[in-house]
């Protein structure tokens, strides 16, 4: 496994201000996209690094508990997620396939 995180999301309740505010930070444009009726500004990441987007829309709301990250487990989830209860966790969300616009 090259990278434990294989993915991350910032929730906003402001897209524009937030898609400033990393911009600006970063000194980079964010490319943006609409995938399934929600905004994503990209963050710059290099092609085998690890990617995340500014997110808005019905389920992104910023908190301070933090964004949301997902973690790499390889090819297959569904053996990551055979062992969470046994590890003392719960599996809130099941396997879901992703739509083919996010890839």
């Amino acid at each position: 496994m090259a990278n434990a995180i294989n993915w991350f999301e910032i929730p906003a309740s402001n897209f524009e201000r937030a898609v400033a505010f990393y911009s600006s930070v970063l000194s980079a444009d964010l490319a943006r996209q609409n995938i399934g009726g929600f905004d994503m500004a990209f963050l710059p990441a290099e092609q085998e690094g690890v990617g995340g987007a500014v997110c808005f829309g019905e389920g992104y709301t910023p908190s301070p508990d933090g964004s949301v990250v997902y973690l790499n487990v390889g090819n297959d989830l569904g053996e990551a997620l055979s062992r969470v209860e046994e590890a003392g966790g719960q599996v809130v969300v099941p396997k879901t396939k992703i739509t083919d616009e996010i890839g």
